[in-house]
């Protein structure tokens, strides 16, 4: 049975592409998102750029012939704007003032006439799709069929975590660290994952490594005892996390994990030993979504600056922590300050996402908190702006979003976990221990 997916404008703004992913079945776009797209094309945002895009591409099917009669997609589809009066087809308990109950009065009137057909060759299913949750709940409720866009959605159960535990013998660990490398034969290993090899006969004789594609062996890690800006690894998952982000072969890291795990902690401490002590990178860039958590307090007093400084306080909060370890008696915001605005240009500088978009990023050590609150198409306009000998850190925490339109599975940093396993240039760790505080622990676990 040919299938008609209605389409809700949360969809196109969160991928303007998103209607060639179906197939060769027919999209369907009810007139009201066109109205609601109008809305968000002057925005300056991704969601304003996703905007423009779909209405450039709706203008391009135009020339195919009547959208409000469908327009052929190049894959066997077809593309309509429905025009109809759906006030035909009324649905008890959804008022008609509300956009959102238009949009699924025009996917129920649609539903209602294919059921009319009663099986003749032309029949189809509807199916309402949406990044609404509320939107799905009443559609469903309402009788039709619903989904969310799952084209860019990964299985977050089954997310790659970067390391993995291999019982092996004991006479392998001690081979192990004679010849420091190993080739444990039949265990398909991912570039760059940490494996943690546990003596079956002793539960505390172990050995940690990685592996190499280009021995296509597990070796010891390169940094096991460094300890960038005087910050030492807490627990294994953090060895782990340090070894990624101070080799720089290694282009792309990944840093998940609840928090107080260490992640944008251990991601500025190996940031500055790169970029001051070693001089290998020439700036340190440091950003993050600009996503309130609860209400929005309003616009801030100030220039940019003083902008930035309210968003950006949990890293300066982490620099004052990593600068007051090595101090020794030193004036802490002082020396902030003179990191923030060092002669010859800044050692550390701070930028929102906003304006990413167009840049060319060179010899830089980049860092992108709170990676979970930004969409799989701001994870790839982010990472294609790296130029030559850039490395970038997306770390976030996949279990505290403050988009309603993201999820485990659906957010950025998901997305690149899962579609980068494999490369050279990317590592990963998940990271579960929290080491902030007994506190911040025992909330991280229990509430």
């Amino acid at each position: 049975m040919k299938k008609k997916f209605v389409l809700d404008t949360n969809v196109l703004l969160h991928n303007s592409n998103c209607i060639f992913d179906f197939e060769d079945n027919d999209l369907v776009l009810p007139i009201e998102v066109i109205d609601e797209l109008d809305h968000f094309k002057r925005e300056a945002d991704e969601r304003g750029r996703n905007t423009r895009q779909i209405i450039r591409t709706l203008d391009e099917l135009r020339t195919k012939g009547r959208l409000g009669d469908g327009v052929p997609l190049g894959n066997g589809g077809m593309l309509q704007v429905l025009v109809q009066d759906t006030s035909s087809e009324p649905i008890e308990g959804l008022a008609a003032d509300v956009m959102d109950n238009r949009i699924l009065r025009a996917a129920y009137f649609l539903s209602r006439q294919s059921s009319k057909k009663g099986g003749l060759k032309d029949d189809f299913k509807v199916i309402f799709v949406s990044k609404d949750i509320n939107a799905r709940i009443k559609a469903d409720a309402v009788g039709l069929d619903v989904m969310d866009y799952e084209k860019q959605k990964v299985n977050f159960d089954e997310i790659f975590t970067g390391w993995r535990a291999v019982p092996v013998s004991a006479d392998m660990i001690n081979e192990f660290y004679a010849r420091e490398m190993l080739d444990i034969a039949g265990l398909q290993l991912y570039p760059n994952e940490f494996v943690v090899l546990e003596d079956e006969a002793n539960a505390k004789h172990t050995a940690l490594g990685k592996y190499l594609p280009e021995k296509g062996k597990v070796v010891p890690l390169f940094h096991q005892k460094s300890q960038p800006r005087g910050i030492r690894a807490r627990n294994m998952e953090q060895q782990f996390a340090l070894e990624l982000l101070l080799c720089d072969d290694i282009k792309l890291v990944t840093l998940m994990g609840s928090a107080g795990t260490g992640k944008t902690l251990l991601a500025l401490a190996a940031g500055i030993a790169k970029v001051v002590d070693e001089r290998f990178y020439t700036k340190l860039l440091v950003s993050r979504p600009i996503i309130p958590f609860g209400r929005d307090i309003g616009f801030l007093p100030g220039d940019k600056e003083d902008k930035m400084r309210n968003w950006m306080q949990p890293i300066y909060d982490n620099l004052r922590l990593l600068v007051s370890s090595t101090s020794n008696g030193e004036d802490v915001e002082g020396k902030v300050d003179r990191l923030m605005q060092s002669r010859g240009g800044r050692t550390i500088e701070v930028e929102a996402l906003t304006y990413i978009r167009g840049r060319s990023i060179p010899r830089q050590y980049m860092i992108v908190d709170e990676a979970q609150n930004l969409t799989p198409h701001e994870v790839k306009t982010i990472i294609s702006r790296a130029g030559e000998d850039t490395k970038i850190i997306l770390t976030g925490d996949p279990y505290q979003i403050d988009s309603p339109y993201l999820d485990a599975s659906s957010n950025g940093l998901s997305y690149v976990v899962e579609r980068m396993k494999g490369q050279k240039l990317f590592g990963h760790v998940t990271m579960t221990k929290s080491e902030r505080s007994d506190l911040a622990s025992l909330a991280a676990s229990v509430l």
